[in-house]
């Protein structure tokens, strides 16, 4: 099973969207707020290819979903 991690913000609704959703599935996924954790939007950014939409959904280290249903937030 990959690796499955959720980049996003507290302040960002579709975050808590996507969180449900994956909770919701069964799935074991490890989350991070890219607002407090620099480390963290770094490793987004590195993975979406510097955009900074989210929530982004990555697996193993790629990006497989960046915004939730069509829409995200924007992260500075």
């Amino acid at each position: 099973m990959p690796q499955t991690e959720l980049y996003g913000t507290a302040s960002c609704p579709y975050t808590r969207e996507m969180r449900e959703s994956l909770e919701w599935q069964g799935r074991d996924f490890t989350e991070y707020d890219v607002d407090t954790d620099r480390e963290a939007l770094r490793r987004m950014l590195d993975a979406t290819g510097g955009q900074r939409t989210v929530p982004v959904l990555v697996e193993d280290g790629r990006a497989v979903q960046i915004g939730w249903q069509g829409r995200g937030c924007i992260v500075g």
